[in-house]
């Protein structure tokens, strides 16, 4: 089975200074960029987080201060990433869940005016875990045959999972063959307005509050009656881009 594409689709990955979507730092881009001819491109950016690389996670990617001290900062490559996500679609291994909420913080801090939501989303990770429960090492080995050398490099496992969904599309029949069919199926969060998951939509598309006191309760409302309420939001250590929808929505 062959993936029909009607637009670019990059492969991406990131290596951060931790787990913390709202604040942690990205030091390590790779992506590979499909194109629907055929042809690909692909390049890995090491990037100054401008804070300190927490000795855990260095332990995890082999990235320390010392190799990223001279590096450019994501301010200073936003604009070769805009350009390289404009007009595309993404793919990552569970990148719905961490990866590109993370990619949206760094976006939003930098000042890029491009909203990752409005793009399809294919996660590799969703199609693995429900035909076949493992991590990406064990379905580099399962779909491909061969051991992931190099794990937990952002370009070993950009390219892992670029060779994973090609032998999954091979194996499972029943995979689209658009990246539009395969955003669908490997969706994890549709009725989420931003990818922390504090905004869910109801059943008529409005925004609701999906946590707190106010649970269930359309955030048009809540803030035409507490308008206290969006001020205390914008406080918090949410992330960006939750904090973006809601101030989109309070300027209504």
């Amino acid at each position: 089975m062959k993936l029909k594409l009607e637009r670019p689709l990059v492969f991406f990955d990131l290596e951060t200074t931790g787990l913390s979507i709202a604040t942690d730092r990205i030091v390590e881009l790779s992506y590979y960029k499909v194109f629907p001819n055929g042809t690909a491109e692909g390049k890995t950016l090491r990037i100054n987080p401008e804070m300190h690389i927490p000795e855990e996670a260095s332990a995890v990617h082999g990235i320390y201060d010392e190799d990223v001290k001279d590096c450019p900062t994501f301010k200073q490559v936003v604009n070769n990433v805009v350009a390289l996500l404009e007009g595309s679609d993404l793919a990552g291994y569970n990148s719905n869940n961490y990866d590109i909420p993370l990619l949206a913080e760094e976006l939003l801090r930098a000042g890029a005016n491009i909203d990752l939501k409005a793009k399809k989303m294919v996660d590799v990770f969703t199609i693995f875990t429900r035909h076949e429960p493992r991590n990406l090492t064990a379905a580099y080995k399962f779909y491909c045959g061969k051991d992931l050398e190099g794990a937990h490099s952002a370009q070993a496992d950009t390219m892992a999972t670029y060779e994973v969904l090609m032998a999954q599309m091979e194996r499972y029949e029943d995979l689209p063959e658009t990246v539009e069919g395969l955003a669908e199926v490997t969706k994890t969060r549709e009725n989420l307005a931003d990818f922390a998951g504090k905004i869910a939509y109801d059943q008529q598309g409005v925004e609701v509050f999906n946590f707190g006191k106010y649970r269930g309760t359309r955030v048009i409302d809540v803030f035409r009656r507490d308008p206290s309420y969006y001020a205390w939001l914008m406080g918090t250590d949410f992330p960006q881009y939750t904090k973006q929808i809601f101030t989109r929505i309070f300027s209504r």
